[in-house]
């Protein structure tokens, strides 16, 4: 199955991207750990994006569907793949469709986790960590219990300094501007298949599970 995860920061997609991997053998395919990876093992693309980032400039789109097909190519992707965080506007999806035919794939489904813009704010805002144990923790979604351990141990929660409200904010017009008409895009061709994101972890993948007919 060839999946791309579509929703807002916070919605959950890596960790659900990272059960249907562990369940059923998908690769997952991050765009912030393939531009690490090729900058680290130094290949042209990674030589290219790390002119780039050195220089302070954002890595250009040619760049990153070189370094995704480069991916996709590989033999681990044919039994199946998940695309996360890419593409994330309406011209990268439409220059991912010619990379797909080159290798002879196409898109089984494109899947939106549907969460709450007020959910998402604190879904983001509220994320702490303990400084003792690394936990991540949400002072709106953690139970008392789990917080109070923290202080009895002796720790601290810890918030990010990019977990602000105003960052988050930004973050969250970026992607209505950007990704979501990517949510048309994929309808209109018939791919788009929504995920109620809201709830238990376990409950969010039944569904998404169901959805995709895995279940």
């Amino acid at each position: 199955m060839r999946i791309v995860f579509l929703g807002a920061p916070g919605s959950g997609k890596g960790t659900q991207a990272q059960k249907l991997m562990a369940d059923y053998g998908l690769q997952q395919i991050s765009t912030g750990d393939l531009l690490r990876g090729a900058v680290a093992a130094g290949s042209e693309l990674g030589q290219r994006a790390k002119s780039a980032m050195d220089a302070g400039e954002l890595v250009t789109d040619d760049i990153v569907l070189g370094i995704i097909a480069e991916r996709l190519a590989q033999d681990d992707c044919k039994t199946g793949f998940i695309l996360d965080g890419y593409p994330r506007n309406l011209q990268q999806a439409k220059d991912l469709e010619p990379v797909l035919a080159d290798i002879g794939q196409s898109l089984d489904a494109a899947v939106l986790l549907n969460v709450d813009l007020d959910i998402l704010m604190k879904r983001l805002t509220g994320r702490r960590t303990c400084s003792k144990t690394g936990k991540l923790l949400n002072i709106h979604f953690s139970s008392q219990e789990e917080m109070d351990a923290v202080t009895a141990a002796g720790g601290e929660l810890i918030q990010r300094a990019d977990d602000n409200e105003d960052t988050i904010a930004k973050r969250l017009n970026v992607y209505r501007e950007q990704t979501e008409p990517l949510i048309e895009f994929y309808r209109s061709a018939g791919l788009l298949k929504t995920v109620e994101g809201e709830g238990d972890i376990e409950e969010i993948y039944s569904r998404l599970k169901s959805t995709l007919g895995l279940s």
